[in-house]
């Protein structure tokens, strides 16, 4: 039987539980892109991780789907922006339908509002750093089974009230991210 979750799409497993954590890495147009496929609670958690890999100050993009507001910072301190998504994890993991850019001047590291995690960088550095904490490199990602869909996301007023709070916390300003940094094309 064939496991479409392994690195190969074999049936082998990892050593002591089955490969579920993955990554596709890709290169286009000099930029690498690296999209990461887990559990919800997994993307946020690595996510939060992997900002310690980023430059002390950083530019933030965050928007709610569900209420159609937009916030932006930019030059935000990299341990408050820490906390703040220390804090934002479990109803992110929960609700979804936020989509949460964190920028560096060579590398953006993307939460989609569907959970899957993407980073895109000048440099193959985080394939590495990917590979370090256990997730496989696949050739592509297995079919999705379900997708969900944006505009029907429910409203949350936990979600809601999180999202505001950290966005105040952090100076975030509501509106259009006029000047952010991209590193995706």
């Amino acid at each position: 039987m064939r496991n479409a979750m392994s690195p190969s799409g074999g049936d082998e497993a990892g050593r002591f539980r089955p490969v579920s954590d993955w990554f596709v890495a890709s290169k286009d147009a000099g930029v690498y892109v690296a999209r990461i496929g887990t559990t919800a609670e997994r993307a946020v958690d690595l996510l939060h991780a992997l900002t310690l890999h980023l430059d002390p100050a950083v530019d933030v993009v965050m928007s709610d789907l569900r209420s159609g507001t937009e916030w932006a910072g930019f030059d935000v301190a990299l341990p408050d922006l820490r906390d703040a998504l220390g804090r934002l994890r479990f109803p992110l993991a929960t609700y979804g339908g936020v989509e949460m850019s964190v920028f560096g001047p060579d590398d953006q590291l993307s939460l989609t509002p569907e959970l899957l995690l993407v980073i895109y960088s000048r440099s193959d550095r985080w394939y590495f750093l990917l590979d370090g904490l256990g997730l496989s490199e696949r050739a592509e990602p297995p079919a999705a089974v379900w997708v969900p869909s944006r505009t029907m996301l429910a409203p949350s007023s936990e979600l809601a009230t999180a999202l505001a709070s950290a966005a105040a916390r952090l100076g975030l300003q509501t509106g259009a991210p006029a000047g952010a940094r991209s590193i995706a094309r």
